[in-house]
């Protein structure tokens, strides 16, 4: 069943239908770090973003920072909304080790292949959450390709990445995000002071720096709260202190990797005895459930949750996934994706005891609605 709104969580829209699934025609994410790498002159990338020729390139990822969340909000960031901007698409599921892998490689998820925030890796035989790797599966096994990180560096780029100090040996970083230098920041000051160090001596340099915490006040009061706005101030004043350290002939794009929706109600799916017949488990998330089905099972399985949710949530095939373009992947990516993709309407959360701590926040993201998957494009020049 569906639970209703306790006082604590802000109020949502009332829910509507899923958007309608269609493959980006724009930049995406996945064009943000070889635009910057093309800008700084390195050969083999295409700056699809505009950001122009330059020696230095910045690039801001404030985690959870939708356009259209900015822009409800433009009062609380004034740096941000007096840039160059524009708004721009995250992939799918639009969700941070998707989003991030997306940056790094710069190739769609059904190429890179971290297609969720959960996944099932059949060559493994287990599910894998990104947030929560290690060194189990090896990083490289899962996500083999080249990163712009990488690229750049052997074409003789300095390259840097400044994020906490508790990513840099995480399997995300190492999958999705590896090559160049690593520079431990905690605070606003610490990413400055990296700043100043990244972008000192001759030769282009490449530099990503990641804010998380506007996406975990996000998660727990939800977009658009007085305790978010007030995150936003931060994140704001990260802008205008980076753009402020950056040295002449500098661009810094600030971008994100998701935006988020609130989600008041929510249904338990494992509480459902005909859910769950022929369902060998569930991944993905809240807002974009991979659901894997016993042998044999798959069309029972997809059946079953289409008649089930029908007033609830857009059910679809791994065959209609692929189809639609929502996630064009290779042929030994396909696998990872569900047997079954169930997508919530705005405003519901699709919880499940795998995951029951994230399930119970109140921000949330992962589908395919503008206010999810549409993220600034934010130029500043030094």
């Amino acid at each position: 069943m569906i639970d209703p709104p306790t006082m604590r969580q802000p109020m949502a829209a009332e829910p509507t239908e899923p958007t309608e699934l269609t493959e980006p025609t724009e930049p995406t994410i996945a064009d943000v770090a070889t635009s910057a790498a093309a800008s700084i002159g390195l050969a083999g990338f295409v700056d699809r973003i505009g950001l122009g020729q330059a020696q230095h390139a910045v690039i801001c990822l404030i985690d959870g920072l939708g356009w259209q969340q900015l822009q409800d909000a433009a009062i609380d960031a004034p740096v941000l909304t007096s840039g160059q901007g524009s708004a721009i698409s995250t992939v799918f599921p639009s969700t941070t080790p998707t989003a991030l892998a997306s940056l790094g490689t710069g190739l769609l998820p059904g190429s890179h292949g971290l297609v969720g925030a959960m996944f099932w890796l059949p060559e493994e035989s287990q599910v894998l959450a990104p947030l929560h790797w290690g060194s189990s599966p090896h990083p490289l096994a899962v996500q083999p390709e080249a990163t712009v990180f990488e690229r750049a560096e052997r074409l003789g780029a300095k390259v840097t990445t400044i994020a906490p100090e508790a990513y840099r040996a995480s399997g995300l970083t190492r999958a999705a995000l590896r090559g160049g230098q690593y520079r431990a920041a905690e605070a606003v000051a610490d990413r400055v002071e990296a700043i100043l160090a990244a972008t000192t001596g001759y030769g282009p340099t490449l530099t990503y720096v990641y804010w998380p915490h506007l996406d975990r006040i996000g998660h727990e009061f939800g977009a658009g709260t007085r305790e978010w706005r007030q995150a936003l101030g931060q994140a704001d004043a990260l802008a205008g202190r980076l753009a402020a350290a950056l040295p002449r002939d500098s661009v810094m794009v600030v971008t994100s990797d998701h935006g988020m929706v609130n989600c008041p109600q929510r249904l338990h799916l494992d509480r459902d005895p005909g859910l769950m017949a022929g369902v060998r488990c569930i991944a993905g998330e809240p807002r974009a459930r991979h659901v894997y089905a016993v042998d044999g099972q798959a069309s029972q399985v997809e059946r079953r949750w289409r008649d089930l949710l029908a007033s609830t949530a857009t059910i679809l095939s791994r065959a209609q996934v692929v189809e639609s373009g929502l996630i064009v992947a290779d042929d030994w990516i396909v696998e990872r994706i569900g047997d079954v993709v169930a997508l919530p309407m705005e405003g519901i959360a699709l919880t499940c005891s795998v995951d029951s701590q994230s399930s119970a926040l109140v921000g949330q993201h992962g589908g395919p609605s503008p206010a999810e998957t549409r993220i600034p494009c934010i130029l500043m020049r030094g």
